[in-house]
């Protein structure tokens, strides 16, 4: 398991529940072409449903007011998982994005206080996943080594890092757009993944 930081654990915990939800909702934009390059690729699933999801969430934060009926939204998702025999990398990290979505919808019903710190980790572990498999290492303390170093993990504690500090500075989510947009990272998923 990477660790996070000393202290953006505890950081995370201080947010209040807006926060966390625009936090995780940033995470999952991120991790969102992930789920659509596998989609293109395998011919499962249908990205447009793990989209329209996060429409719901970031409407949700815009007006507090919006009806969303939560449990509809978890069973979509869980309709759009990649099939259960399909173990390949981009399954599993077509997983991980429904994964962070769903734990997303379960904190915006009240039943997820550590959602924030799941979503984080999911997050964490698809950037491990892909270092391991990329530039793997059968040395354990070599694979810690690269884990920390490396240049997508890094560029994952900065992302994460600029999310958090946006959601810090911002405690009324003023300007949901651009925090949006920061998630979207340009179309770029936590593996350095787009796609085009």
């Amino acid at each position: 398991m990477s660790q996070p930081r000393t202290g953006f654990n505890a950081r995370l915990r201080q947010l209040d529940v807006r926060q966390r939800i625009a936090f995780m909702a940033a995470l999952s934009e991120r991790l969102l072409p992930n789920y659509a390059l596998y989609a293109g690729m395998s011919g499962n699933g249908d990205p447009r449903v793990l989209n329209n999801v996060l429409d719901l969430v970031w409407e949700r934060l815009k007006v507090k007011s919006a009806k969303i009926d939560f449990d509809k939204q978890a069973e979509k998702l869980a309709e759009a998982e990649p099939p259960e025999a399909d173990d390949s990398f981009g399954a599993r990290r077509a997983t991980e994005s429904i994964m962070a979505l769903t734990t997303l919808l379960d904190a915006l019903r009240g039943e997820a206080p550590e959602a924030m710190l799941e979503v984080s980790q999911v997050s964490r572990d698809g950037v491990r996943a892909m270092i391991e498999m990329s530039e793997g290492s059968e040395d354990a303390e070599q694979l810690e080594a690269l884990f920390r170093e490396h240049a997508l993990m890094q560029d994952e504690r900065d992302f994460q890092d600029a999310v958090l500090e946006a959601v810090e500075q911002d405690p009324s989510l003023a300007d949901l757009t651009a925090l949006r947009r920061l998630g979207r990272n340009q179309g770029v998923s936590n593996l350095g993944l787009a796609l085009d």
